[in-house]
């Protein structure tokens, strides 16, 4: 029996997928909340997600504030699983490059890059390393360990 769906050969490597722009209310409101004082910050950002819960960078910068590493963990968890939604969203089919570059992609990549680094600290090494291979070939020139 053939099977009769077209091949597709790249022939500059695999495809890259570009995540839209968020809603620019959300965006705004994220802005806003990274902006407020030390204390105040966790609870605006932490609202920002209950608002726009599909908001990946949201759920990133929650897991940059956690307060413990399982609070952490939890959350760049969430925006791990809501930006893979995202992605087959917009075209991805679990392989191809999501580039750094695209800022629109950095909430999806920050939080994956956090996942890691949470894992590693609960002792949870082969996971670390997945995320870290994960990474690569997302983005084969690596994410930078800030921003």
């Amino acid at each position: 029996m053939s099977d009769n769906r077209p091949i597709n050969l790249y022939t500059s490597g695999p495809p890259t997928t570009v995540l839209p722009l968020p809603d620019p209310e959300a965006s705004l409101a994220l802005q806003h909340a990274l902006g407020l004082e030390q204390g105040d910050r966790r609870a605006a950002v932490a609202a920002v997600v209950a608002r726009w819960p599909r908001y990946v960078d949201a759920w990133a910068r929650l897991g940059d504030l956690g307060r413990d590493t399982i609070e952490r963990y939890a959350a760049y968890r969430v925006g791990y699983h809501r930006g893979l939604d995202a992605l087959r969203a917009n075209g991805w089919k679990g392989s191809g490059y999501v580039r750094w570059a695209a800022e629109t992609n950095r909430g999806f990549l920050r939080a994956l890059r956090g996942l890691g680094q949470m894992a590693d600290e609960i002792g949870e090494a082969d996971e670390a390393e997945r995320i870290n291979v994960f990474i690569l070939q997302l983005d084969p020139a690596g994410i930078p360990t800030t921003g």
